[in-house]
């Protein structure tokens, strides 16, 4: 890409905005990071000794205000000013980038898409675990057939914080959208759409263990695919013993991979991207066979793909430069959102949904 970079103005310098949009804006080529919008003084201080070029205030509205000197606004900002913001965003008439998960629910995600058509503009949500490295060496073992056909997917991302820390994320104000269901389950649905195809029926738990909790934080969602796949997804904060991120299981072989994706982890300790980015050692590799446990070195190790978030944001600068493709559409994003609203009915009722 050549040419003047497009200005980038981001909402929200909070764990999502410092640690990944910023960074990751700023690592791609044909983007800048032009304004960052927070009101935490601190956060402030910290954006302008990261980016000592870019702008800060302390409200959307200082923002939108220059609508007319951006091409893109991030949204990373607390889950319940996703759509207020896209909205006000996309009338603006700016391309718009929004964290997970877009909305509260699918009807106010379709509604952004079909306003974000009318406007021919960008509307992308920001779904970077699709370019984990697990899920993308994952994918690739599924699509080149390595397993036979899929008969089961079991997904976990699992944790083990006894102790609530507190903010949003885990307020039981439903305006706010907390939990684990629509944060890191946001992740885990998204990834089992892409790989296996819409969902035909939905069962959940959602409980809430801790003391002092608010909102779920040991979470179960049970997904008949209608290819016929049958994905287990687990998100918890109360996970003493945790279990593989991946375990698959098809006619042919299976496939378990214990241990996270070193992005977050990297991007959190100040690490941007460059050589060796998203790598891991090899003794982290996941295990392909049949038969035997991984634990007891059953199976052939499969190398690690790299994991590739920079990846996401090349694909925005070249949807808005070249006209290429949207890497997470929206539409995609509310067919998760249906999921997830049927989890939430299913451990509410303790019933079935078929969607």
């Amino acid at each position: 890409m050549t040419g003047t970079p497009l200005r980038v103005g981001l909402a929200g310098y909070g764990l999502a905005g410092s640690v990944f949009h910023a960074p990751l804006i700023a690592a791609t080529e044909g983007l800048a990071l032009d304004t960052v919008v927070t009101s935490h003084p601190e956060r402030q201080e910290q954006a302008r000794a990261e980016f000592p070029d870019v702008r800060v205030t302390a409200d959307a509205d200082g923002l939108l205000a220059r609508a007319d000197e951006l091409d893109l606004i991030v949204i990373a900002s607390p889950n319940k000013t996703h759509v207020p913001l896209a909205t006000a965003a996309l009338k603006a008439g700016l391309p718009v980038v929004v964290d997970k998960p877009l909305a509260g629910t699918a009807a106010e995600a379709r509604e952004l898409a079909a306003l974000a058509e009318e406007r021919g503009l960008l509307l992308s949500v920001f779904q970077n675990r699709r370019w984990d490295n697990d899920f993308l060496t994952l994918r690739r073992l599924v699509a080149d057939g390595e397993l036979g056909d899929v008969w089961r997917f079991e997904s976990r991302f699992e944790r083990w914080r006894p102790q609530p820390k507190g903010g949003w994320r885990e307020s039981g104000d439903p305006a706010e959208i907390g939990g684990l269901l629509y944060d890191l389950g946001s992740h885990l649905v998204d990834q089992a759409l892409v790989l296996f195809g819409p969902a035909a029926s939905v069962y959940a738990e959602a409980d809430v263990r801790r003391p002092g909790a608010q909102t779920d934080d040991d979470t179960f969602i049970a997904l008949t695919h209608t290819s016929g796949v049958r994905s287990h997804l687990y998100a918890s904060a109360t996970t003493a013993q945790l279990g593989p991120r991946f375990r698959v299981l098809g006619s042919k072989a299976g496939f378990v991979k214990y241990g996270l994706d070193p992005q977050e982890a990297a991007l959190r300790e100040g690490g941007r991207p460059g050589p060796g980015w998203g790598t891991e050692p090899d003794e982290l590799w996941g295990r392909l066979g049949a038969g035997e446990s991984p634990l007891t070195g059953g199976g052939t190790p499969v190398r690690t793909l790299p994991g590739d978030y920079p990846a996401y944001y090349a694909a925005v600068a070249k949807a808005l430069i070249d006209g290429g493709p949207n890497p997470v559409p929206a539409v995609e994003a509310a067919a998760a959102l249906d999921v997830l609203e049927a989890a939430r009915r299913s451990a509410r009722d303790g019933v079935v949904v078929t969607l």
